[in-house]
């Protein structure tokens, strides 16, 4: 049965990443190590076969998208990249409602209970004016569908953010919303997957081996 060969990549590091403030449906662009760490999955991805790019239309993953279509070693190498960038609305992160623009700090503080059900993953709760987790695994997996059915024999890129990373792994590893995440959501980490239409499969998760040359690992998502 042919397949979709996936590569799922979070945008790079934010300012807000490194304050914990939640982002959200908020477009908050690349810090300078965001910017290398696009440069650096672009280079990474450089030699291998791309067919279609979708970015979640938020800033931070749309540059980082960008990097990778247009990264130096993949055109000097002649590999076939795609004409465009696709934006996607239903790759946007998690919406957070009233949280965004706050810290964890302050969340802990001003919404003891807010905070509560979010660490318990409640899977239905939702902040006011947002999404709860039921809603975003459902709209990932309808997104995913939407698009890896168009590309059976193919491999295609979906940039987006650590909520949708973390749906993605739930979705491919038949794991609930509910159940502690034991697994790392980095900025820029190569993610793969397989999908067909039973649906997805993991193949690879997490790869920073084009990191390897700095001292320090990409940041893992603290909101999902």
């Amino acid at each position: 049965m042919q397949a979709t060969r996936i590569l799922a990549i979070r945008h790079g590091e934010t300012p807000w990443n490194v304050d914990t403030r939640i982002q959200g449906h908020i477009n908050i662009d690349l810090n300078e190590t965001g910017r290398w760490q696009a440069e650096r999955v672009g280079h990474a991805l450089a030699e291998e076969p791309i067919h279609a790019i979708y970015s979640s239309d938020l800033q931070r993953a749309f540059d980082t998208a960008q990097a990778i279509a247009n990264a130096p070693a993949r055109l000097a190498a002649r590999t076939p990249t795609p004409a465009h960038i696709t934006p996607h609305l239903q790759l946007r992160e998690r919406h957070f409602g009233h949280l965004q623009g706050k810290t964890w700090a302050e969340i802990e503080t001003d919404h003891a209970q807010d905070c509560k059900l979010w660490r318990d993953r409640d899977p239905h709760w939702a902040p006011s004016g947002g999404e709860s987790l039921t809603v975003v695994r459902e709209r990932i997996r309808q997104c995913v569908n939407e698009l890896a059915s168009q590309h059976l024999g193919e491999q295609i890129v979906l940039v987006a953010h650590g909520g949708v990373m973390d749906a993605l792994y739930r979705l491919a590893t038949n794991q609930s919303v509910q159940a502690p995440r034991t697994w790392h959501l980095g900025n820029a980490a190569i993610n793969r997957l397989l999908w067909t239409p039973q649906g997805l499969s993991l193949v690879g998760w997490g790869d920073v081996s084009h990191f390897e040359e700095a001292n320090t690992g990409p940041r893992d998502e603290t909101t999902t």
